[in-house]
């Protein structure tokens, strides 16, 4: 163990950098400094070093409020049904984390990457809680991006499709410029590569929207490219043939979501003791959100509960193991 830490100190030490500006008309290079803080920038060690750094936020930073640490993306998560309360958490939570930054020699950025985003039915929004911390506010915003989806504060995922759908539309003008050179097969490479990467992401968060329907407009528009049909086709009899699933049926990979986190839901005979015929059924809790029934979890159960028994039956027998 001695060596380890000995190699990882090795690594660390002793390393220098300089900045180098290259115009048009001349090139101006500053004198080596010492790094004294850090870790060098695109080495293999610097995301697991970065990690290790901070891993102990979470547990430092004690309020009601939960972490979510991916990379050098920072969030945290805080749900109080009291405004005055839900402020408070907040300021806190940013307060503390400010000074374990402080502590730890890293700085918060303010300016850009530092944002406020309040989830609220439209009927509870309130327009501006003021959280700030050491008289700097935050800035509230409507939308943000995390992870590849685009949230909004009502959870519409309407943000999200608009920003996915000029993306889509590029891939789309790909195969069609591509199809009169290649096979259907390299089309369908082209497709699974460039279109459905894209469509398949986080699906089963806004899958279930009123506003998915663009995005299957344009997986339409990709198949009719593949197999030369005109605008007035329908498209079901080439989804067989091509073997690619509409984007509806491709939603249900839900229930993989389900069955490989078998930990939060519950079975129906976990709530009662009663021998009913929907013992194999996943509770399904009582809401009158939209918002909450158009979520994963919800959809996710309703689905499930939908398949034939025996199938339930193996999900049940797996989470008693």
């Amino acid at each position: 163990m001695g060596g380890f830490f000995k190699l990882i100190k090795n690594y660390l030490q002793n390393r220098y950098q300089r900045v180098v500006l290259n115009n048009n008309y001349s090139k101006s290079v500053s004198d080596w400094g010492k790094i004294t803080h850090g870790v060098p920038e695109v080495s293999i060690l610097g995301p697991l070093l970065f990690l290790l750094y901070i891993i102990d936020l979470p547990s430092l930073v004690k309020t009601n409020s939960n972490f979510v640490l991916f990379a050098d993306d920072t969030s945290f998560i805080i749900s109080n049904l009291d405004p005055i309360n839900f402020r408070n958490d907040a300021n806190k939570a940013l307060q503390l984390t400010q000074e374990w930054f402080g502590t730890n020699l890293i700085s918060l950025n303010w300016g850009k990457k530092t944002h406020f985003m309040y989830f609220s039915t439209k009927i509870n929004f309130i327009d501006d809680f003021g959280i700030k911390c050491k008289d700097k506010r935050v800035t509230s915003v409507d939308s943000i991006k995390f992870l590849g989806l685009t949230l909004d504060n009502s959870l519409s995922w309407k943000k999200h499709v608009e920003s996915i759908i000029p993306k889509l539309s590029m891939a789309v003008f790909a195969m069609r410029v591509a199809q009169p050179f290649l096979s259907l097969d390299s089309l369908k490479l082209i497709y699974y590569s460039y279109f459905h990467a894209i469509l398949s992401y986080g699906i089963i968060f806004w899958g279930n929207s009123s506003h998915s329907n663009s995005v299957f407009t344009m997986q339409k528009k990709a198949i009719r490219i593949m197999v030369s049909a005109s605008n007035r086709d329908s498209c079901k009899e080439y989804f067989k043939k091509l073997k690619i699933l509409p984007l509806q049926s491709q939603y249900l990979s839900l229930l993989s979501f389900v069955a490989r986190n078998t930990d939060y839901f519950s079975f129906s005979t976990e709530i009662h003791s009663f021998n009913t015929k929907n013992k194999c059924n996943l509770h399904l809790p009582s809401s009158k959100l939209t918002i909450f029934q158009k979520g994963p979890y919800y959809s996710g159960i309703k689905a499930f509960n939908n398949l034939p028994t025996n199938i339930k039956s193996l999900l049940q027998d797996k989470k008693t193991i």
